[in-house]
Parts: structure tokens; sequence; C-alpha cells
């Protein structure tokens, strides 16, 4: 295993970051270690599978999970608003770090993970291969 850490700032978008940085070093492999930081905006699809939650507001990072590979990110997101309410769902762009969001990847590095269509599902699901 390899970890990566960096922080985002202000107006970065959670998501697109954590996917740029994963092509930038070539991460084929791997799993969100933790994520702390805080939002002023967030969306993030819903457990139907279908509708989107959007908000503006400030919300502080409580989890984010999930699997990295070089085809996408499957990641979920979990957030408190200012009265410690949480929320949460899976990550989607439009997710806006306010001032910080400090983030430790860990990469496996015997391991491919990709990403192939599912019928049965609707979606792209993970395939787990070791390296060969």
């Amino acid at each position: 295993m390899k970890t990566h850490a960096f922080r985002l700032t202000y107006g970065s978008d959670l998501k697109k970051s954590i996917e740029n940085y994963i092509t930038v070093h070539n991460i084929q492999a791997g799993f969100v270690g933790c994520c702390v930081g805080c939002l002023y905006e967030c969306t993030f699809r819903l457990a139907d599978g279908h509708s989107l939650y959007h908000q503006k507001d400030r919300f502080e990072i409580v989890s984010l999970c999930g699997t990295l590979s070089k085809d996408g990110v499957h990641l979920h997101l979990s957030l408190s608003d200012e009265n410690g309410h949480t929320i949460g769902g899976h990550l989607m762009e439009g997710c806006l770090v306010n001032t910080t969001a400090e983030i430790v990847l860990i990469e496996l590095l015997d391991q491919v993970f990709t990403r192939e269509y599912d019928e049965s599902t609707g979606y792209d699901e993970i395939i787990m291969k070791a390296k060969e």
C-alpha cells in the first residue's frame, strides 16, 4: 500500500479534484482513508438511485468513503449542518470546498480496479483483480 495526502482549498470540487488526483498519480486501485473539512455547497444522489439532493449551506464533512479506480470513483459522503443534523449520499460533482478538505487516499499496489456496466444494476460496477 501507498498513502497519498493532499489538501483542497476554497472552491475546489471535491469529486473532480479526487478524480484528477487519481489520474495525475496513475492510481489503479485504492480507497479513501479519511477526509475532513467543510463545504459551502453539496450535491449527492440519494438512495433511490435517481433523485439528487442539492443545497447551498455550510456543512462539515463527517465522512467520505469509497473505492478508487482508473475508470472512476464510487464515493459516499456524509455531512452535518449547523444544527448537527446529518445527511448523505452518493458523491456527485458540485460539492464545493469551503475553507479546506484534508484528504488521505490509500493506493493498493497489488490490485487493479476497473468498472464495467452491469445489466442487473444499471451501473458501472467494480471489477477487482490482482495486478499481474
